[in-house]
C-alpha cells in the first residue's frame, strides 16, 4: 500500500489532543472529523462571536474540554497572520475556519 500524503497522512497528536480523541496518531482529516463530531454532538456552534451555543453558525464555542486544545494554539500562517488562542476562555468562540490552525498547533 502506498504511503498516505497530505491530509490523509498519519500525524502524531500532542498530549491534550491525544487525550481528547483517545488516539496517539490520526490523519488531519480524521482529527478534524472527530472534532466536528464532538462540536455537533455538544451543540457548540453559534452565529455570533462569543454568542451562546445554538447548534448552528460559523463560530465554535470553547467548552471545558475544547479549551485545553484551543489554548495550545499559537501559530503564524504563511501570510504572517497570527492565530493565538492561548488566552481564550471557556465560553468564548473561534471562527470555524480557524480549526485548521488548532489542528496544526496540536500535532507533532
Amino acid at each position: 500500500m502506498a504511503e498516505e500524503k497530505g491530509l490523509n497522512k498519519m500525524v502524531t497528536l500532542k498530549a491534550d489532543l491525544a487525550a481528547f480523541l483517545g488516539a496517539g496518531s490520526l490523519s488531519r482529516t480524521e482529527i478534524t472529523k472527530k472534532l466536528w463530531d464532538y462540536i455537533k454532538a455538544n451543540k457548540l456552534q453559534t452565529k455570533s462571536i462569543n454568542g451562546k451555543p445554538e447548534n448552528a453558525g460559523k463560530y465554535i464555542v470553547a467548552d471545558a474540554k475544547l479549551i485545553k486544545i484551543f489554548n495550545n494554539t499559537k501559530t503564524t500562517s504563511k501570510t504572517g497572520k497570527l492565530t493565538d488562542f492561548t488566552k481564550l476562555k471557556e465560553g468564548q468562540t473561534i471562527d470555524m475556519m480557524q480549526l485548521a490552525s488548532v489542528v496544526s498547533a496540536n500535532i507533532e
